[in-house]
């Protein structure tokens, strides 16, 4: 397996349909994923040279940094990807200086807590849903 951030290797179709397909990107356009995708730094993942899998981060790339959109192929889960991924984001030169990483999941907690990530309960964080 290989995680690549080159743009050029992203199935956009595929990428953007399987997400479209989630709870969580059911309410997206292609024309959605087209600008989160370009204002991102995305991992995908490929096997053999075919993507198997997509993650993104989005922010300032200075100090805050918001992990999103880790999908895995469904006949590729359970392999490790989305960890490959989510480390490659983490380590991603441009994110280096990043003090503050967010994410959002209901059912991928312990994929995140491996990498330090813990619920946010202190009170200050705060969120906006329009």
């Amino acid at each position: 397996m290989e995680i690549s951030h080159d743009p050029a290797r992203l199935d956009f179709k595929a990428t953007s349909d399987l997400l479209i397909a989630t709870y969580w990107g059911g309410k997206r356009t292609e024309e959605i994923n087209r600008r989160a995708f370009a204002n991102s730094i995305c991992a995908i993942a490929l096997v053999d040279g075919r993507q198997v899998g997509f993650a993104r981060a989005s922010g300032d790339r200075a100090v805050f940094a918001r992990i999103s959109d880790v999908i895995v192929w469904p006949e590729h889960r359970g392999k490790g990807i989305a960890k490959a991924m989510v480390a490659a984001l983490l380590a991603h030169p441009e994110m280096k200086s990043v003090t503050t990483f967010m994410l959002n999941t209901s059912d991928a907690h312990g994929l995140y807590a491996r990498f330090g990530f813990r619920p946010a309960t202190d009170g200050n964080e705060m969120r906006l849903d329009r």
